[in-house]
């Protein structure tokens, strides 16, 4: 859900695609089935000597597999987790520059303020490296962005 001003959301649908493709799921799968098995993988969003991160940067899935991502933010800022395509991530990072009161909280990415954990369940059904990245101005160049590799066989 996004929290915007109604014309800052405006702005923000007209200069940056939805994750949600055509043909109605997102680009990097869809919402997990919370009834079905899931693997946990704990990220965490540090900060620290100008730089922030998450720790693991990288997430290697195998295609079908469902990941309930437990997201601490161990900072001292708020940050968010945006699971997406990389380029859908970058059109939305242009977005938020313009926007950065926006916040998330959609089936693909949350903002949590310092000290607070979230989760997200998720299926990945499509193959291919999709990015997690936090789109506050300003924090992904600080290098908080991640990738996750959906593969037919788990490395």
């Amino acid at each position: 859900m996004l929290r915007a001003s109604p014309l800052a959301f405006i702005a923000a649908v007209l200069m940056a695609p939805s994750a949600v493709l055509a043909h109605g799921s997102f680009a990097a799968g869809d919402p997990g089935d919370p009834t079905k098995p899931s693997r946990t993988i704990e990220l965490k969003m540090i900060e620290g000597n100008g730089t922030m991160a998450y720790t693991p940067n990288r997430v290697e899935v195998k295609k079908g597999e469902q990941i309930r991502f437990i997201i601490t933010n161990t900072g001292e800022l708020a940050h968010e987790f945006l699971l997406d395509s990389v380029e859908h991530n970058a059109k939305h990072k242009l977005a938020m520059e313009k926007n950065p009161e926006m916040e998330h909280d959609d089936p693909n990415g949350k903002r949590l303020e310092p000290k607070k954990t979230s989760e997200i369940l998720w299926k990945f059904d499509k193959e291919g490296t999709f990015e997690f990245a936090c789109l506050i101005p300003g924090h992904y160049e600080a290098g908080m962005h991640g990738v996750v590799v959906v593969s037919e066989r788990q490395k």
